[in-house]
């Protein structure tokens, strides 16, 4: 049941994509969608029986061409150069090659999807509003910092999966899970949280500094467990870096709520009160 449920749910995505596109067809939305076409296909291998270190290239590419269509949405602010739009759309058609390649032949499918994975973090390097950002301060900083550091991590996972091949088990698999799954997943939900979740939600989400610190724990403790404790072998500390993890995605949420519940309570109490009736304030009654 939860796999046939997960199946129709990536379909119910696909579906809303190839709504969006005909009303309003974009290389960004082309990216989402198929992102979202990835995992549908990697939801109907696992309803297969195929094990999830094998589908793993499957989900790593919904959750990056997702995020990388979102990215190229907002890089539309500043003038893209002719030739931005056709590379980037050239990046998401040589990872969507690269994915089902690695069904038939792991080994050249991994280095292509590798491949195209670095190609695509270097276009958002470049193309990003980002490194324009990293100068400024408060919030923007802040999401300037996740997003580079996010693609630094994405970078690793496509490096390592150029370099080694195939890998689904052991220190390297786990390299590349935590590399995507935590440096860049994670880092682009903590940079988009303070202005994405208010709008969602309806709820202030301001930025305040424990964001910041909570960000810095995160990819400290990523370098700890995966640098040290993967690359290097070290067992130690790839457990402290695990516990830091844990911590840091902690400290995010417990600052997040805790910002968004004060932000809300000192707007309550600016309100003005409800003017009073004449009954409320007894002006009304007879005097004695």
């Amino acid at each position: 049941l939860p796999r046939l449920l997960l199946v129709a749910g990536c379909a119910a995505l696909t579906a809303l994509y190839v709504r969006f596109w005909r009303r309003q067809p974009s290389t960004a939305l082309l990216a989402q969608a198929a992102g979202a076409v990835c995992a549908l296909g990697g939801a109907l291998l696992w309803l297969g029986g195929l094990d999830v270190p094998r589908l793993l290239p499957w989900l790593v590419a919904f959750l990056v061409l997702t995020i990388a269509g979102e990215r190229l949405e907002l890089a539309r602010v500043a003038t893209l150069a002719p030739s931005a739009e056709p590379t980037f759309l050239a990046c998401v058609a040589t990872v969507a090659v690269g994915v089902v390649t690695t069904l038939m032949w792991p080994l050249a499918g991994t280095l292509v999807l590798g491949a195209a994975l670095l190609v695509l973090v270097g276009w958002l390097l470049v193309h990003d509003v980002a490194r324009r950002l990293l100068r400024s301060t408060g919030l923007p900083r802040f999401t300037a910092g996740c997003l580079l550091a996010g693609y630094g991590w994405l970078g690793l996972a496509g490096g390592l999966w150029l370099v080694t091949g195939p890998v689904t088990d052991g220190t390297r698999y786990d390299a590349v899970v935590h590399a995507v799954f935590l440096g860049f997943v994670m880092s682009m939900i903590m940079a988009h949280a303070p202005t994405i979740l208010p709008a969602v939600l309806r709820r202030p989400l301001p930025y305040r500094p424990g964001m910041a610190a909570a960000a810095w724990l995160l990819h400290l403790s990523l370098v700890l467990r995966v640098c040290v404790g993967d690359l290097r072998d070290n067992e130690a500390a790839w457990r402290t870096g695990g516990v830091l993890n844990i911590a840091a995605v902690l400290l995010f949420v417990v600052t997040a709520a805790a910002a968004s519940v004060t932000t809300a309570r000192r707007a309550a109490g600016k309100q003005p009160a409800p003017p009073r009736s004449p009954a409320d304030t007894g002006s009304d009654r007879p005097r004695a």
